[in-house]
C-alpha cells in the first residue's frame, strides 16, 4: 500500500511540476489562480515525483524512506512559508499562503505515511 502511495504521489507531483512550465496554465506565475510557482518550485515539484516513483516501483522501505525524507523536507518548507507569508524562500522559490498550506498537508500526509506502522515487509530496495 505504502509503494501504491508513492506511486500516487510521484504521479501528482511530476503533474504539479510540468504544468508549472506552461505558460497557459500559469497566467502570471499563478497555477490554477491559487498556487504562486516559478522554476525553482516546479524543479521541486519535478525532483521529488521522479522520486517518488522510483521509490514506489522499488520496495516499501524505499517508499517508507521517501515519505519521511520528503514529509521532514515539505515540513521545512511549509515553515519557512509560515514565516516569509508572501515572499521569496531562500531567495529562490516563490510563495505564497496557498503553497504554505498545501506544504503542510503534504508535510503531515508524507510523516503519516512514512512513521505508520504497516503489515507490509521491509524488503531491500532494488536499484
Amino acid at each position: 500500500m505504502t509503494k501504491r502511495f508513492a506511486n500516487i504521489f510521484g504521479v501528482l507531483l511530476l503533474l504539479l511540476g510540468i504544468l508549472g512550465f506552461i505558460p497557459e496554465v500559469t497566467p502570471h506565475g499563478m497555477l490554477l489562480k491559487i498556487f504562486q510557482v516559478n522554476h525553482s518550485l516546479n524543479f521541486i515539484h519535478l525532483f521529488s515525483g521522479i522520486a517518488a516513483l522510483w521509490c514506489g516501483l522499488s520496495s516499501t522501505l524505499a517508499a517508507r524512506v521517501y515519505f519521511r525524507f520528503f514529509g521532514l523536507l515539505y515540513g521545512l518548507i511549509a515553515v519557512m512559508g509560515l514565516y516569509a507569508r508572501h515572499g521569496m524562500l531562500l531567495g529562490r522559490i516563490t510563495n505564497n499562503m496557498a503553497d504554505t498550506w498545501l506544504h503542510v498537508a503534504l508535510a503531515i500526509t508524507f510523516l503519516i505515511l512514512g512513521f505508520a506502522p504497516t503489515r507490509e515487509p521491509a524488503a531491500l530496495p532494488v536499484i
